[in-house]
């Protein structure tokens, strides 16, 4: 019982946590000026992925290389399997591939690195370092090629730090309600482990995952309800460019992680087969239709029912 509410309060804090933090954080960009392309390239994109970073971090330091991991590479799967899955059944996900070409062909390179991390079963302070300079790169000339296309903007928008104070106090409860939330979690995933005899590493890759990415779950239902497909697309990507680089990157740095040994044998390549079926899908057929929506639900139940029959 206790476990089950630890969870569960864990992921209700993650879930507000992240939400409260990303209101802020762009809140307080825009209080005084910073244009909505920088404060949604880096403040969004980190703020959605806080949940994760501190879950990670603190498996990471409390020797849980099965759950951090497991949480990184779970994040990934979902969020493209489970979150564009449900919101290509809700409304079809229409997009040019020329839209999402630059970000699409981030998604592989990280991808391609986090085999590199796998492969070698270790990841220390410079393998650390190299995934963060690479999300710098990335986040570097995304920004410099979307404000060159922007263009000239309108004038400079004058600063509000009213507006700025508030919606710093709200970045940071934000913060407290994440850190406190993914202890939470951490701490009931590791005894629903031991009490179910399962590895850390499938808690981390279920459970502890599809927890995390609640605050992009929410984003995606909501961008598809209102019809934004672009919106709902880039979350996905950018988050699992955010997760594979930075996460295991920031973790790494601050707490050098045994890869599992299991992950190699299923989880990568399942994570691999996605982000190539993610990028036909949206290559050749501009988006993804209802029906294919339905295939990454059936495949991603397929998945989580092979973990829980002790697959791995």
């Amino acid at each position: 019982m206790m476990t089950t509410l630890l969870i569960l309060g864990g992921l209700v804090l993650l879930a507000g946590g992240g939400e409260v933090l990303v209101r802020g954080a762009v809140g307080a960009a825009r209080a005084v000026g910073v244009s909505p392309l920088l404060s949604g390239l880096v403040l969004v994109g980190f703020g959605t992925s806080t949940p994760e970073l501190v879950t990670s971090l603190l498996a990471a330091l409390r020797d849980s290389p099965g759950i951090a991991v497991g949480n990184v590479l779970g994040s990934n799967i979902a969020n493209i399997l489970l979150i564009l899955g449900v919101t290509a059944a809700i409304s079809p996900v229409m997009i040019r591939p020329s839209v999402i070409r630059r970000d699409m062909i981030a998604l592989g390179l990280s991808s391609v690195l986090l085999l590199a991390a796998v492969i070698a079963g270790f990841v220390d302070f410079y393998f650390g370092l190299v995934l963060i300079l690479a999300l710098m790169g990335y986040v570097g000339l995304a920004y410099a090629r979307e404000r060159n296309r922007a263009g000239e903007a309108g004038a400079v928008k004058a600063r509000d730090w009213t507006g700025f104070g508030k919606n710093l106090l709200l970045t940071v409860a934000g913060i407290a309600l994440t850190v406190f939330g993914a202890r939470l979690l951490v701490d009931g995933a590791v005894e629903l482990a031991e009490g179910l005899g399962v590895s850390e590493t499938v808690i981390g890759l279920t459970v502890v995952a599809v927890g995390t990415s609640l605050p992009e779950l929410v984003a995606c239902v909501v961008a598809a309800l209102r019809r934004h497909s672009e919106v709902a697309v880039g979350n996905v990507i950018g988050s699992n460019v955010y997760n594979a680089l930075g996460i295991l990157g920031v973790t790494a740095m601050v707490s050098p992680i045994r890869i599992p040994p299991e992950v190699i044998r299923l989880d990568i390549w399942v994570l691999l087969g996605a982000t190539a079926l993610l990028a036909v899908f949206l290559r050749t057929g501009g988006g993804l239709k209802r029906l294919e929506g339905a295939a990454f639900l059936a495949a991603y139940a397929a998945y989580v029912g092979f973990l829980a029959t002790g697959g791995v």
